[in-house]
């Protein structure tokens, strides 16, 4: 699996997680990197994005709430989200641009597998 994302789980009201995406091993290159997220009966969303020189941008949704470093070294990115409130209940996804490995292939765009995140008292 290209992306592998983890760290979801049932977090109160106010709580704090930390999501991570980690690359596979054959990955050496991976240009801009983010989290897209999707609730029940909704379509998927942006969340963040960084870009490899370390620029980000967040949805409004969540401004001041998420931060989304990444660490190029290891080919990972985080998604730290603080003061959850159960609008933010949704599977994320973490999402790499440009992604390039070992063998030589290039992929315009790779997805990780979703991990559930749910706030509820």
């Amino acid at each position: 699996v290209p992306l592998q994302a983890s760290g979801g789980g049932l977090v109160q009201p106010g709580g704090s997680l930390r999501l991570s995406c980690a690359a596979s091993g054959r990955v050496v290159s991976i240009d801009d990197m983010a989290w897209y997220r999707q609730a029940p009966g909704k379509q998927r969303e942006l969340v963040a994005r960084i870009t490899r020189s370390g620029s980000t941008m967040y949805a409004d949704s969540v401004k001041g709430r998420f931060t989304i470093p990444r660490d190029n070294a290891k080919n990972m990115v985080y998604l730290q989200m603080n003061s959850l409130s159960p609008q933010d209940t949704a599977v994320y996804y973490c999402n790499a641009a440009k992604v390039v490995f070992s063998d030589g292939l290039r992929l315009r765009e790779v997805w990780g597998q979703g991990t559930l995140v749910t706030v509820s008292s």
